[in-house]
């Protein structure tokens, strides 16, 4: 598996995106969806990392830089075809070590609730991240719930 950050511009990429975010509008209310889409994810605070095999996307991780000392993660996920391959976990740990490099003290997410969300869940937590209060402009609902992992 090779990881590479990514411009957004292959159709893979794009696709494995608009998937996901088709995933978190069916399985959250509409107003706790706060995936990012195209546009969101290339913006110059957001940097995208892609895990490949060959030629084949296997799956996407994201790092939005919320200040000098924070960042959020988004749009994590694995192409279906590639589950339980350690993709996921792969992607989340280069998220880590980026903002370790880049200094972040804190790192949170967003992430919602129901059986759609715990293996992303037991994999947050597999590396430390621990259920917190809400950051940036989230709303807490019943449904989001908002992990942190301090550095």
């Amino acid at each position: 598996m090779e990881i590479r950050l990514d411009d957004l511009s292959g159709r893979q990429v794009q696709d494995l995106l608009a998937a996901h975010l088709a995933g978190m509008q069916e399985n959250s209310p509409p107003e706790s969806v706060y995936a990012l889409d195209l546009s969101g994810l290339l913006a110059p605070d957001v940097s995208v990392w892609t895990a490949w095999d060959s030629e084949e996307l296997m799956g996407i991780g994201a790092l939005k830089q919320l200040s000098s000392s924070t960042g959020e993660i988004k749009s994590m996920r694995t192409d279906p075809r590639h589950l339980r391959k350690g993709v996921g976990l792969a992607l989340l740990d280069h998220v880590i070590a980026l903002a370790r490099e880049r200094g972040y003290r804190r790192l949170s997410l967003e992430t919602g609730s129901g059986a759609e969300f715990e293996p992303a869940l037991t994999l947050y937590r597999k590396r430390g991240f621990a259920n917190g209060e809400p950051f940036g402009d989230y709303k807490p609902t019943d449904f989001n719930q908002f992990l942190h992992l301090d550095m």
